[in-house]
């Protein structure tokens, strides 16, 4: 579909709305079985699937599953093989040796003509294990073209996708998405999708997640309301595909990338119900919450998901976004402080600038990111540091950036690509140079 095709379909979209709902949608009428969900012949002569994100006996509330009615069963294809993962690079990270120093990238290169989604997969670091199903991996993209005939799933865990450029229409086997800058979209784990273009490139994030899948944080005394609101995630209605002849389905099974040569497309579900299913989520609809005293609050009140760990109030991963917001706080140094966290942080921008770090050349700039393993000492730069704190104490309207945070319980190993391209920046300790002694003694 060329590009002007796709924009009229993402515009033209419809949703369902809500978090973890037990959504329920037919592209044709009839096509929902009623009163069962595995009848002897299925309506329409389809045939009926359960994809299950979780084990049959993980609590209703952890639960994950969606019923599918498709044209052929997903069991209809022939035999996998390898092929290259590219720069695709999956847990356990053993290429380099974990890294206590402080990193930061410029953005990717551009990628050669012809590049689509899966081919622009880049891995910049992670941790865990896919094959156990723990930890995360730290992606980017950049793509240049639709995704033509391929079809893209990942067994290893599910993709939380945030576009920095260019938006995406996404095709999946639950029905249509679109994603621009400004929104996330999450594809579970197995689900197949394809990537067409909404603009000549695109470029982003992608947060593997190999653990639990993620969910809304808990408020606890925040109360009822406030931080993501379950109304506004937009979930796809069902749409299929009945095209025949070629199509490559590559499925990313254990770390590695395989492939298979189908004779149709397998997004020809014709209807679906159940909770495992994609969705498309707004960063600025975040009610951020915050302190209108004094003091900056911890960055966990900007956590829109999580993906908790064995360990209670310990994520494996948390997806933070600092929303545009008011800074009121009186006597109060605004920026996020100094400090050093048993979490790892991987920040990414994806537009204007931070209002803790310096933008422009061989800054923190959109498309670029920077890691900051456990216990490495970071905070704002010198810059910003002198800046805020002398600055006139008013209320103050941050608007003018949208940044974002994977944060995850393990440090983060970088990969032998990330430590050694050319956009790694070289000097990003010296922002913190400068900082002068004013220790009075009296």
């Amino acid at each position: 579909m060329s590009g002007e095709a796709a924009r009229k379909t993402a515009e033209s979209l419809i949703y369902l709305t809500g978090f973890g709902n037990e959504h329920s949608t037919e592209a044709v009428p009839g096509a929902l079985p009623l009163g069962r969900n595995s009848p002897q012949r299925a309506p329409l002569g389809l045939y009926a699937e359960q994809l299950s994100g979780s084990a049959f006996t993980e609590p209703r509330a952890d639960n994950r599953r969606s019923w599918l009615y498709r044209i052929r069963p997903s069991a209809a294809h022939p035999a996998f093989s390898r092929t290259a993962n590219g720069a695709l690079r999956s847990a356990p990270f053993n290429e380099t040796v974990p890294d206590p120093n402080r990193l930061r990238w410029d953005p990717l290169p551009k990628p050669s003509p012809g590049t689509d989604f899966v081919a622009g997969l880049w891995t910049l670091g992670g941790n865990g294990d896919a094959a156990t199903r723990s930890g995360m991996a730290v992606h980017l993209y950049h793509a240049n073209t639709s995704m033509t005939r391929r079809v893209f799933s990942d067994a290893d865990g599910e993709l939380l996708l945030v576009p920095e450029r260019g938006g995406l229409l996404l095709r999946t086997e639950m029905g249509l998405l679109a994603v621009h800058p400004g929104e996330v979209a999450l594809i579970p784990r197995g689900v197949r999708f394809r990537v067409e273009l909404l603009d000549a490139t695109a470029r982003g994030y992608v947060c593997e997640n190999y653990g639990r899948p993620f969910q809304l944080p808990e408020r606890g005394p925040i109360g009822a309301n406030g931080l993501a609101n379950t109304r506004d995630f937009r979930a796809p209605v069902a749409a299929y595909e009945t095209t025949e002849g070629p199509v490559e389905v590559i499925n990313k099974f254990c770390g590695n990338l395989w492939t298979a040569t189908y004779d149709h497309s397998p997004l020809d579900v014709v209807a679906w119900h159940g909770t495992h299913t994609p969705y498309v989520y707004d960063l600025r609809t975040f009610n951020v919450i915050g302190s209108i005293s004094y003091d900056h609050p911890d960055p966990s009140i900007f956590t829109v998901l999580t993906s908790p760990s064995d360990s209670p109030g310990l994520a494996a991963v948390d997806f933070v976004v600092f929303a545009p917001r008011w800074l009121v706080g009186e006597d109060t140094f605004r920026p996020p402080y100094f400090h050093r966290n048993v979490m790892s942080e991987y920040m990414g921008l994806i537009e204007g600038a931070y209002d803790a770090k310096t933008g422009g050349k061989g800054g923190f700039v959109a498309g670029g990111g920077s890691l900051h393993n456990m216990m490495s000492a970071h905070g704002p730069d010198r810059e910003t540091f002198e800046r805020a704190s002398t600055a006139t104490l008013v209320p103050q309207r941050v608007d003018d950036g949208l940044a974002f945070m994977f944060e995850t319980r393990w440090p983060v190993v970088a990969t032998a690509q990330a430590v050694g391209g050319d956009h790694l920046q070289r000097g990003y300790d010296d922002v913190w140079q400068g900082l002068e002694r004013h220790f009075r003694n009296a």
